[in-house]
């Protein structure tokens, strides 16, 4: 299906869906046709759907060895207390590729590319971690400061290379720009409710650093779903360094205590940093999304 022609297919499935009044019958159809969309970009692309399985078949074989770890390291009892979280969450990973498998376009040329590529898989990898952390939280077991710190550097390591990986080849597609941003969402949200159980991490600290992340994808969900015209939240250069702080400022409260007598000294400027930069960096995206919004003219509005 052409971009553009599927960009309109998706502005008609989301007005169609407000019409509804967002009614269960209304979510049915939106979700009927998004998969039958979906289905027809497979069908019409083979190498790309070789290409999602063989990604599928890779992230089964990875999620089996980590539940083999897992039982060897924590036990057996806490491998069966996080499996049925970290199923699901595996399952719904696969599913939601496989539904967006029509944004896997280049950002140059809006060119469907026919393979998911290596910078995706690094990116799906990180996904998986994050699936384990999930698996685990919502089994109601405790995530030792080593491990929650060993898959930190992991993310860290595969967001560096998914996006080198992407410029090197020419392959940043708009589905790794979401994915990507989905992985570290949903990373930074697992190690700062860890960091929460474990009393590493002081609540109100916790709470803006849950807001930052929050109130943008709540924004963003409003003006997709209620008017079906998604808001931009792009990268800034206070975004950057404001996840950088955030990101330092985990990785000193995951750090081994032999670090404390060093750590100690640099916690609390690193804390005022990072809660300046995490407040100011939001203020910064508005006014980016409202420069946009003024200078897009009235009769690029979606249709009613």
């Amino acid at each position: 299906m052409p971009e553009n022609v599927e960009q309109a297919f998706v502005v008609d499935l989301l007005t169609t869906l407000r019409h509804g009044r967002f009614s269960l019958r209304a979510w049915g159809i939106f979700l009927q046709r998004s998969w039958l969309m979906a289905c027809q970009t497979a069908r019409d692309n083979p190498s790309l759907k070789r290409s999602w399985q063989r990604l599928t078949c890779l992230i089964i074989l990875v999620a089996i060895l980590i539940l083999s770890g897992n039982s060897l390291w924590l036990g057996l009892n806490d491998t069966l207390r996080l499996l049925p979280g970290f199923v699901f969450c595996v399952f719904w990973q696969q599913c939601d590729l496989f539904w967006h498998l029509g944004l896997n376009r280049s950002i140059q040329s809006g060119k469907l590319f026919p393979q998911l590529g290596l910078a995706n898989t690094l990116t799906w990898l990180r996904g998986l971690a994050v699936a384990y952390l999930l698996g685990t939280l919502s089994g109601g077991l405790a995530v030792p400061s080593t491990l929650a710190l060993i898959i930190f550097l992991c993310g860290i390591t595969t967001d560096i290379l998914d996006g080198y990986v992407a410029r090197q080849t020419n392959t940043q597609s708009k589905l790794g720009q979401i994915a990507d941003a989905e992985a570290d969402f949903c990373l930074s949200v697992c190690l700062i409710i860890i960091l929460l159980q474990n009393g590493a991490l002081p609540l109100w600290v916790g709470m803006v650093m849950l807001l930052r992340f929050l109130l943008p994808l709540l924004a963003a969900l409003l003006s997709y779903l209620a008017f079906a015209q998604p808001l931009r939240f792009g990268s800034t250069r206070l975004g950057k360094y404001a996840g950088l702080a955030q990101c330092c400022y985990l990785l000193l409260l995951l750090a081994p205590p032999s670090f404390s007598t060093y750590m100690i000294f640099l916690h609390t400027p690193l804390l005022v940093i990072t809660i300046c930069l995490l407040i100011t960096a939001p203020l910064a995206q508005v006014v980016a999304n409202r420069q946009i919004f003024t200078s897009t003219p009235a009769s690029s509005s979606p249709p009613e």
